[in-house]
């Protein structure tokens, strides 16, 4: 039985859209924010690989048809900023220094507490791009050093706890403008941010998106040198 199913790449893929459908429904049926579609996938596909006996390897192996896709669905956030750009032109100076202030104070923090906790340079590596995308996250990863499965991990944590109290912090810190709502989401939850941000408007959807990316070129560059 392992076997059938750890040759099977069809069983991979269902499962990886049926675990999320599951959690996009749950979380639809609660309205409760931690409920989050990835986090649950993650959970269940995790329950049913050891049920089923499959070793993780194989399971990644048999879904590499969603890492090509990666890229492309990446690319696709520029729809809503091409939508939104003549109403931002005048904003882009202070998206820009507002994306690059949270990308410096995202790093750094990442660095310090990596000293303090005597964390190695694989470790320090694979943490620092945990607020990009996880195309450009991995290969950020793996040009300094790092471990792209820890990357992963801590990319798409990073997203779903953005995601949950991002709205929150933005009643509390009292970030009305859609600007800067896209800014905070972009910036720091990379595209998970950005899916929640269009819940918002388009505006913070579109800033979100410009963000994410902007970003992911400054941390490929900062990375390196930090390292």
């Amino acid at each position: 039985m392992t076997e059938f199913f750890s040759g099977s790449t069809l069983f991979a893929m269902l499962l990886t859209f049926g675990t999320y459908e599951v959690g996009r429904l749950i979380q639809k049926k609660t309205g409760v924010p931690a409920l989050n579609p990835i986090l649950i996938a993650a959970v269940l596909c995790g329950v049913v690989l050891v049920a089923v006996g499959m070793p993780n390897q194989v399971y990644q192996s048999n879904c590499e048809a969603f890492s090509w896709l990666l890229t492309p669905a990446t690319v696709c956030l520029a729809i809503p900023l091409y939508a939104q750009f003549s109403r931002l032109r005048h904003d882009l100076p202070a998206i820009l220094a507002g994306v690059t202030a949270g990308t410096f104070v995202s790093m750094g923090f990442v660095w310090v507490m990596a000293r303090l906790c005597n964390l190695g340079d694989v470790l320090t590596a694979s943490l620092l791009p945990k607020s990009i995308t996880t195309a450009m996250g991995i290969v950020v990863s793996e040009s300094t050093g790092g471990e792209p499965a820890v990357t992963t991990a801590a990319i798409i944590l990073t997203g779903i706890l953005g995601s949950i109290f991002g709205p929150w912090l933005c009643k509390v810190l009292r970030l009305h403008w859609p600007v800067a709502q896209g800014v905070a989401f972009g910036t720091s939850a990379h595209v998970i941010g950005t899916s929640k941000a269009a819940e918002i408007s388009q505006t913070a959807e579109a800033v979100s998106s410009l963000s994410l990316v902007f970003a992911g070129i400054l941390t490929a560059i900062i990375c390196p040198l930090v390292l």
